[in-house]
């Protein structure tokens, strides 16, 4: 795929417009920002955050901390490796500030076992107070809310009572060493359900400027504790125990307590030389040429001049460059479902990804490289097919009640037009094709579609009015930001599509201008008036969070690997065919961390060792939450569901999320023996597409069979489509 110049050098990490949205706006949500403050910096304990009524900035939907605003802000954040959630009173330390919990091995809940020993799912417990920072301020008026909203950070601040300006902060920054509690002139309390069994003064570092102590609790393991003061101001007396449950520090003390699990006696030193400094922020950059790409972690941090200790996770130990990879330590962590972490003294990583420019819209393998060419024989095969499916009803199919499913079907006459165009070199069919998807999608782009678009103005945001005035659960919760990555991402496909087709479709610069506020909606290169950086896409996962403003005891969560690579493939296609190329490297770099991620976290092969041992058979995890792994699916407990959503749809990109081996794997372990000929659905043809993968020529003889049933093809699935890319990765 010609791409822009080898020499060429593309930072996709910078906004790219900051054009109105070009939907009607609303001022209303259902969901309250009333827990979200101004956006402020946490530089020490003696600046004050100032709080308005509402912040103007653009907000964070699908980010780890947003349990802390929703509902009853009562459920954890994950930070990864610890989480945090605020106490509210409900502890036996009668805490009100936040507590901390830091899961081991041997606490995973695992669920029951199938015939080969397989778990259904297994999770982290929540609720476990091991430590808590609190204050003696703190009570029944607490008043807990957010500030510095970014794609990695939020800063969560305690009040006594809701008029009341802020005395404890915890910045909290996605994989921080330690949980940090910054004091502004009030009474610390260090807290524990779990109850302290000692309490031991540990000296002084930093040249006396951070006290040092160690805690035993009453399950065997040791925290510890670090006390520093504010800059000209000096230790006053040492922090004492109250009880089994409160350590006590100073009335009116300012500056800053951290928190950190030991988990070697041998690495206590490495927390040592961290403690005094802490991040308060991160900013991802990122520099892609050619096929390779670069991104970075760069920390903000206060306090003092210490380097920081940051917790990395597996694909980003695999991927580090040479000067980070110097700087990992021996320190491991347990994540609750993403595997081991490690301790990484380092104020800012890199990482290196190599990235597959040369997927285009062409069948591509990684053995076969994209393939548009077909022999004579399998071009009539194709045509004939086409000509079936170009006379569907497209405005029928695609211009629904849901944005989903109509950006579904709008994909799937892409596919069939794409093949037409550059593989069986048809212009009629092309031609009929592209005149009722033009017509289809402009029925979006008008806004005239049943359920129009909006932007709204608390969130900020473009949602359908589908849930706005009712159930939040219609078009699967689209209006309270879920999923939007994977709905708007079909729309990207099809407009990019008709685009490469037919250019002078992108010269009505409504068209363009339309899809480009859905880019900016999910997938910003980099926050802008109207929009958030990266709303979707967790550049710490390396992979998006479907859930949006709903609060959830398991946090985020994502069940469709596949649809997920799909908004990044079309991410790509959308920069390139419209030669933005700061949108097409944000694709390109995306697909890579993808390819890493799904393999370590989404779709396990038998030699997988991220996941737990006893899951793995399990093939996808189904839906992964931030603290629980489901093989299930929200919509249906059938294996063919839960299995196939990580499948939907069959793209170039299929074959680099999903490796030979994986797919023989899954195959075996579910479909294979004819079991798939059990399945009367359109699922049938997905897993009969996804096996293509594997046996191309059988896939094509599938789909071209005379007699082939139409019912057993998925509503987003083109056949036309479908022999096109066997037939040419098999080469027939």
């Amino acid at each position: 795929m010609q791409r822009y110049a080898t020499q060429e050098s593309v930072n996709p990490f910078i906004p790219f417009s900051d054009d109105p949205p070009v939907v009607a706006r609303r001022p209303d949500h259902p969901v309250s920002s009333n827990f979200v403050k101004a956006r402020t910096t946490p530089v020490s304990s003696t600046e004050l955050s100032t709080l308005q009524s509402a912040p103007s900035k653009p907000l964070y939907t699908n980010k780890f901390y947003a349990n802390l605003f929703l509902e009853g802000q009562t459920c954890p954040a994950w930070t990864m490796p610890y989480s945090v959630w605020w106490s509210h009173g409900g502890t036996n330390s009668n805490s009100w500030g936040m507590s901390i919990t830091l899961i081991e091995d041997n606490q995973i809940a695992y669920g029951p076992a199938n015939d080969d020993g397989c778990c259904k799912f297994y999770l982290a417990p929540i609720g476990i107070q091991n430590i808590a920072l609190s204050a003696a301020e703190l009570g029944p008026t607490t008043s807990m809310t957010v500030d510095s909203m970014e794609a990695s950070s939020a800063n969560i601040n305690f009040s006594p009572s809701s008029d009341a300006p802020p005395i404890l902060s915890l910045p909290l920054v996605q994989g921080m060493g330690f949980v940090t509690g910054v004091y502004r002139g009030c009474t610390p309390y260090v807290q524990s359900s779990v109850f302290f069994r000692m309490f031991i003064p540990s000296g002084t570092i930093n040249n006396g400027n951070t006290e040092k102590y160690r805690v035993v609790l009453e399950d065997g393991a040791v925290w510890l504790i670090y006390r520093t003061m504010d800059h000209g101001t000096t230790l006053g007396a040492p922090m004492q125990q109250l009880s089994n449950t409160t350590i006590c520090g100073d009335a009116g003390f300012k500056g800053f307590i951290q928190i950190a699990k030991l988990d070697d006696p041998a690495n206590e030193s490495v927390y040592d030389t961290s403690a005094g400094a802490y991040a308060v922020s991160c900013t991802v950059a990122g520099i892609v040429s050619g096929s390779n790409g670069r991104y970075s972690f760069i920390w903000e941090k206060t306090g003092l001049p210490m380097p920081l200790l940051m917790y990395a996770l597996p694909h980003h130990l695999d991927s580090f460059a040479p000067p980070t990879s110097a700087c990992v330590t021996n320190i491991k962590k347990r994540s609750t479902t993403k595997g081991v972490m490690a301790g990484v003294l380092a104020d800012q990583w890199i990482m290196i990804e190599k990235l597959p420019i040369d997927i285009g819209f062409a069948p591509w393998t990684p053995a076969t490289g994209s393939v548009t060419q077909l022999s004579d024989s399998v071009k009539q095969t194709i045509t004939a097919v086409a000509a079936q499916e170009v006379e569907q009803d497209v405005m029928a199919q695609c211009c629904l009640n849901s944005m989903y499913f109509s950006g579904k079907g709008l994909a799937k006459f892409a596919m069939m037009i794409f093949a037409m165009h550059d593989m069986a070199n048809c212009p009629d069919i092309v031609n009929k094709g592209m005149s009722k998807l033009k017509d289809a999608f402009a029925t979006f782009v008008n806004n005239t579609q049943p359920n129009p678009l909006v932007y709204e103005d608390q969130w900020k945001g473009v949602v359908s009015v589908a849930g706005l005035n009712g159930d939040p659960g219609q078009d699967f919760g689209n209006s309270y930001y879920n999923d939007h990555h994977f709905h708007y991402g079909y729309f990207l496909y099809a407009a990019a599509v008709l685009g490469y087709v037919d250019p002078s479709w992108l010269a009505d610069s409504k068209n363009k201008a339309w899809v480009d506020m859905l880019v900016r909606d999910f997938a910003n290169s980099g926050e802008d008036t109207y929009f958030p950086f990266s709303r979707s896409f967790d550049w710490f996962c390396g992979h998006s969070w479907a859930k949006g403003l709903f609060a959830s005891g398991d946090g985020k969560d994502q069940e469709s690997s596949s649809e997920d690579a799909f908004a990044s493939y079309s991410l790509k296609m959308w920069g390139h065919v419209t030669h933005n190329s700061v949108i097409e490297a944000g694709g390109d770099l995306r697909l890579a961390l993808q390819a890493r991620v799904f393999q370590k976290y989404f779709l396990m092969e038998s030699t997988n060792t991220t996941q737990p041992a006893s899951f793995i058979s399990n093939k996808v995890t189904g839906i992964l939450f931030e603290n629980k792994c489901d093989h299930s699916t929200y919509f249906s407990p059938a294996i063919e569901c839960i299995q196939g959503i990580h499948m939907i749809p069959v793209s170039p990109v299929t074959a680099l999320i999903r490796t030979p081996n994986f797919v023989q794997e899954e195959w075996c372990a579910f479909f294979d023996q004819g079991r798939v000929d059990q399945i009367q659905s359109g699922w049938n043809g997905l897993l009969q597409a996804n096996h293509g993968l594997l046996d191309p020529k059988a896939a094509y003889e599938y789909f071209a069979a005379s007699n082939f049933n139409w019912g057993l093809l998925d509503g987003g699935a083109s056949r036309t489509w479908y022999l096109a890319y066997f037939a040419a990765i098999a080469k027939l």
